[in-house]
């Protein structure tokens, strides 16, 4: 136990010395080195941290825990949804979004709708962000617990500290290179520790056949779609397609993805970190699946049967506990670890960039010169870390929240970020409509995690997350060009590059 903790005391230290290393890269020129690293990143240094992004602790321990609780299906839906996100958006967001200059997601919806507008089309973007911030904390405060017995407390508000400081001190630059090192701990731990899992559940040939005679129509790919199965005639399958569907196009509208996207020295380049990206978070998604597979079949004892019953997300920390040497546990303790706070690190940033530059420099402050501008960044970064730690106090399921930060991007910003890029007919006007109208459509149908009760009759897996994004993008363009006679299109100028 000590040694495991002076290991996670040596890797904070490591992450700490390497962001101050990176932050020194910093020049004092603009708040674009803070935000997007001069956007000189090199190609590899982005293709790395943008998987490093995605591959998070949600990716991680909710790829297992909905192996071991559900389904293959449902464990590989978040992992494969959002690699697949990434390659639509290198094909078609990428480019498109460099060219232009911009410099946060919300930079479009200015554009094209007007800063005031754009400072509540602002609200969604950065709750997703601080929702994925919290699903962080919290994969990482279950991992700490079972693996070295701490506070969750404790476990959480150490790495908020560790991680914020680092990236309020060098910025994009800090985190993109922790990230580099932070993913090379995922893949490590990961690579190293599934061959023991599997021995100590009997082999990969016996894990599998323990599954699929358990849970046969689990074991598939994608939900069964014959018309008499239980999942068809329940709305099982209708729900999976709603949620991947969900995540794919929701894993787009992200300034944390833009964020690395606008970094990158050319479009080109942008376009290709993208698909690199998507396809290394596609492949990783195997070591998380296996040792979902692996926690079915393994021989618990009683007392861990309880607690996986109870809690399915401790499926991963407690094979690393009791399935594998200690000094794998070690590694496996360091790929929660630099998965969580690659994807915190870029969460936090990403939220402050958005306030910072779309609301504060460009409705309450315009003229706000540099250096305020850089005081803005690293305060809205200090101040988005401790909310997002008190956000975890208060949430339970990894997977769930994982989840819902894609819903509601989804809903609200696909179709707005869509149109902005795409329609030059559209206004403000069609924006408000239709960001109105998705908005009820998605509350009607309620949150559980939220405790949102539905207020809308849906049918029986009805995919109301899909109907009221479609709703968003008919409306859209359809409103802006009733209304353009009374409230013209803004033209697409070039994004001011100021402070």
């Amino acid at each position: 136990m000590s040694a495991a903790i002076a290991a996670v005391i040596a890797m904070y230290a490591v992450f700490m010395a390497v962001g101050w290393m990176a932050s020194r890269r910093v020049h004092e020129g603009s708040a674009a080195e803070l935000l997007l690293a001069g956007r000189s990143m090199p190609l590899w240094v982005a293709v790395l941290t943008m998987t490093a992004t995605w591959v998070d602790g949600g990716y991680l321990l909710g790829t297992t825990e909905g192996v071991y609780a559900s389904s293959v299906q449902l464990g590989l839906q978040g992992g494969v949804c959002f690699g697949v996100s990434l390659i639509l958006g290198g094909l078609f967001f990428a480019r498109a979004m460099r060219r232009a200059g911009y410099t946060t997601l919300v930079d479009p919806f200015d554009a094209r709708y007007g800063a005031r507008w754009a400072a509540v089309l602002f609200l969604p973007a950065l709750a997703g962000e601080l929702f994925w911030s919290a699903e962080l904390l919290v994969a990482l405060g279950a991992t700490f617990g079972v693996l070295l017995d701490l506070p969750v407390t404790t476990a959480i508000l150490l790495s908020a500290v560790v991680t914020t400081a680092y990236t309020m001190a060098g910025g994009m630059w800090s985190v993109a290179y922790t990230d580099v090192v932070q993913l090379a701990l995922v893949a490590l731990g990961l690579v190293v520790a599934v061959p023991y899992v599997l021995e100590g559940a009997g082999g990969l040939a016996h894990v599998w056949q323990t599954y699929v005679e358990a849970r046969p129509e689990s074991a598939a790919l994608v939900p069964p779609f014959g018309p008499h199965t239980a999942a068809w005639q329940g709305g099982a399958v209708l729900r999976w397609w709603d949620t991947s569907l969900m995540l794919v196009l929701g894993g787009i509208p992200w300034n944390s993805y833009f964020q690395r996207v606008l970094s990158c020295r050319t479009p080109d380049d942008a376009a290709r970190h993208s698909l690199w990206a998507g396809a290394l978070t596609i492949a990783l998604t195997v070591p998380p699946l296996l040792m979902g597979l692996g926690a079915f079949a393994y021989p618990w004892d009683a007392a861990a049967q309880a607690r996986l019953a109870a809690t399915p997300a401790d499926a991963m920390p407690l094979l690393f506990a009791r399935a594998v040497p200690p000094a794998v546990t070690v590694l496996g303790l360091a790929a929660i670890i630099g998965a969580v706070t690659s994807s915190f690190s870029a969460s936090i940033l990403s939220a402050g960039s958005m306030f910072s530059w779309n609301c504060v420099g460009r409705v309450a402050w315009p003229a706000m010169p540099v250096p305020a501008m850089r005081r803005t960044i690293r305060g809205s970064i200090v101040f988005f870390g401790a909310l997002a730690f008190a956000l975890a106090m208060r949430v339970q399921s990894v997977q769930a929240l994982w989840f819902f930060t894609s819903d509601l991007v989804f809903v609200l910003l696909f179709p707005q970020l869509t149109a902005a890029l795409f329609d030059p007919r559209a206004n403000r006007t069609g924006s408000i409509v239709a960001f109105t109208v998705s908005a009820v459509l998605r509350v009607g149908g309620g949150e559980p995690l939220l405790g949102l009760p539905a207020l809308l009759a849906y049918p029986e897996g009805f995919p109301f997350r899909t109907v009221a994004a479609i709703a968003g993008m008919v409306l859209l363009p359809l409103v802006s060009r009733l209304t353009g006679a009374w409230d013209p299109p803004r033209p697409i100028s070039a994004p001011s590059t100021a402070p």
